[in-house]
């Protein structure tokens, strides 16, 4: 093998994405403090590079401008380049990206920003071919050369701008959160509902599963049909379009288009954990199949491509392999005709094997355009043996698809994201009884106690080659902390309940803004950056504010702590004003607005049956009702002196009382819904 021609800084770091840029001409260092200490002391700009391993475009940007020797010459001339993991460093990430917005109104990765030797930014964009780049950054370079105060002056009041965009100010009007607050929220939002293919009315499509949770819990508990159908509509498009993989399992990142056909055909940790969840209170919610099987084949697609021996789970598959996007996902004709023989007829009608299928380069995505039922009576065919026919067809593409050259794993286990998968397991066990899920979940929560929290309860972001590394944000703890809440509900066990206060505890610590009630992303302990931000708004995944304020919400009613109920009502107090005009960025903290506005219960459960009892009680769809329980005598305080010997009993609990116990879960049911 042929020793690289270059080798720059980052061949010392873990991130798979920094590691594919490290045999770059571009003398690329990583995001530290050595590296910022060294653009002050030589007074150069800093081009601040930011991307994620399974990133089309910063795959052309690389192989266009990084890989150049010419483009490389001038940066490595003129600046000090740094090179950031967006998912190691979403602190970074938010900053850069928040500058970007400002300064096009658009954002997006490859992520480029020129700053000052203090980080500042000056200048930024996302794409740029080879030509643009070089124009680009040799004007900021000698704008920077013959002006300095006035770059100084702008770069000033651009940090201004980024300090105060997204400020939360303390609402000191009275808490109050009713239906009419909702309400108005959904007759804006609806207007982008696409009632043709579901999820809103524009391309890319991105399935935004916290969205599609808010919608469900509402249509259901305001007996709201439209809305309902609107949801399954969404659901059913995502799961037999391009965007599931139809062989293999799991979700791509996003739909270009507006049919969920084409995807964009990275595999990213934080969808498919969170997909998972919400087809599992689907399933719940509607009771249909298909959602079922969603969850049972991409938690298989996980487990075969995703997961380590440590219960753990690796971070994402590249969109590309052997350098072209979606090649070890697509399908030519005549392969099919090969592989499936007298078979081929039929699938190619049940896949869409036509001008619907078709993509580019004779090149076809595997696509349902009608319900195996609808499928059946159609082509006169046994759904039993419709069933058996496809997965032999799945079991066959599969077989034939890993002969192929596959997608780059990015390999790096991330606190935040595996928490999503310790509460999709649990999710997923609540939902089916499957004790395999119940298994991994406890698995995965025990690497996450093990590996990446400390004594102290301050957690790791990262885990790599046996080392955790990276201070935690304010996401490791939220997603965790939701995660054991949702481990103490699947398992009655205190021991995660325990671990969730004390990590919310570390956060009020550490992260807590005292001056509005809210949390910032980045804990007290990390190097400041030039604005210390708070993540309010819900995206693909929901904000770390939103999933702080729910645990607190939770927290407070499971251990009856008034603080922390309190602080999650000043929180979406803080927040309320901006939720109607934008329902799907707040979606996660409309979720606990419905909270505040339905009815809620906590369902306390025990006696020796409390597990199986509460699974029972599970397969009922209340999205308005806590679960929490106990085999023996608790000390949890909706759970005291509440033990009636030789029987497992129910309790319906609001704010703070009790109903009388009942061992009928019919009664339980006709009270809670």
């Amino acid at each position: 093998m042929n020793e690289p021609k270059h080798t720059n800084a980052l061949i010392n770091e873990s991130s798979p994405y920094l590691l594919q840029h490290a045999h770059n001409p571009v003398d690329w260092y990583p995001w530290n403090e050595q590296t910022l200490v060294k653009a002050k002391e030589e007074g150069k700009l800093l081009i601040i590079s930011i991307g994620y391993s399974a990133c089309h475009w910063c795959h052309v940007m690389e192989y266009e401008s990084f890989e150049n020797e010419q483009v490389a010459l001038v940066m490595n001339e003129r600046f000090i380049n740094i090179k950031v993991d967006r998912e190691e460093r979403p602190d970074v990430d938010q900053v850069y990206m928040n500058a970007v917005q400002l300064m096009q109104q658009r954002g997006g990765w490859p992520l480029n920003c020129i700053a000052l030797p203090d980080g500042k930014p000056v200048w930024g964009g996302t794409y740029f071919t080879k030509k643009q780049w070089i124009e680009q950054i040799n004007h900021v370079a000698n704008f920077y050369d013959q002006r300095p105060q006035k770059m100084l002056d702008y770069a000033q009041k651009l940090a201004k701008g980024i300090q105060q965009s997204e400020l939360v100010s303390y609402n000191k009007e009275k808490p109050k959160f009713s239906w009419q607050d909702l309400e108005k929220t959904l007759e804006t939002w609806s207007k982008q509902f696409d009632k043709k293919n579901g999820g809103p009315k524009r391309a890319p499509k991105f399935p935004i599963p916290n969205n599609l949770l808010f919608l469900m819990r509402y249509a259901h508990l305001k007996k709201d049909n439209k809305l309902s159908d609107y949801v399954q509509l969404t659901l059913d498009k995502m799961a037999c379009g391009g965007i599931y993989d139809q062989v293999g399992g799991g979700f791509a990142r996003y739909s270009t288009d507006k049919l969920w056909k084409v995807p964009h055909f990275e595999k990213m940790l934080y969808d498919n954990a969170q997909l998972v969840s919400l087809y599992s209170e689907a399933y719940t919610c509607y009771g249909k199949e298909l959602y079922k099987e969603i969850v049972k084949q991409t938690l298989t697609f996980i487990e075969r491509e995703l997961r380590h021996d440590n219960g753990a789970f690796y971070s994402a598959l590249d969109a590309d392999s052997e350098g072209v996007e979606g090649k070890f996902y697509v399908w030519k004709k005549e392969e099919l005709k090969r592989l499936l023989g007298q078979d081929y007829p039929l699938f190619s009608k049940y896949y869409n094997i036509n001008h619907k299928g078709f993509w580019e380069k004779g090149n076809y995505i595997l696509i349902k355009d009608q319900s195996d039922t609808d499928f059946c009576k159609k082509e006169n065919l046994e759904l039993s043996v419709l069933q058996k026919k496809v997965k032999v067809w799945q079991s066959q593409l599969l077989e034939e698809r890993e002969q192929r050259t596959s997608p780059a794993l990015d390999d790096k286990l991330l606190t935040s994201w595996n928490a999503l998968m310790c509460q999709a397991y649990s999710d997923a066990y609540l939902a089916f009884g499957n004790k395999y899920y119940l298994h991994c979940a406890i698995k995965n929560a025990r690497f996450i106690i093990d590996k990446q929290c400390q004594s102290d309860y301050r957690m790791w972001h990262s885990y790599k080659n046996g080392q955790s590394s990276i201070n935690g944000f304010l996401e490791d703890y939220a997603l965790t902390i939701s995660a054991f809440i949702r481990l103490y509900e699947a398992t009655f066990d205190e021991q995660w309940l325990d671990k969730a206060k004390h990590l919310t505890d570390y956060c009020l610590d550490h992260f807590y803004n005292s001056q509005n009630s809210m949390f910032f992303f980045t804990s007290d302990l990390d190097p400041p950056l030039i604005a210390r931000k708070i993540e309010i708004n819900d995206n693909v995944m929901p904000a770390s504010s939103s999933v702080m304020a729910n645990n607190l919400f939770t927290l407070g009613q499971l251990l009856n702590n008034s603080d922390y109920l309190n602080m999650a009502q000043l929180q979406l107090n803080n927040i309320k004003s901006d939720i109607p005009s934008y329902g799907s960025g707040y979606s996660n903290w409309a979720i606990l607005m419905l909270n505040y506005t339905a009815p809620f219960y906590e369902v306390a459960i025990v006696g020796n049956q409390a597990l199986e009892k509460a699974l029972d009680f599970k397969q009922y769809y209340a999205p308005n009702t806590l679960l929490l329980g106990s085999t023996t005598e608790s000390t949890l305080p909706l759970l005291q002196n509440k033990m009636i010997e030789g029987q497992t009993t129910f309790y319906i609990c609001k704010n703070k009382s009790c109903q009388l116990p009942t061992t009928e879960l019919e009664k339980v049911l006709n009270l809670v819904q």
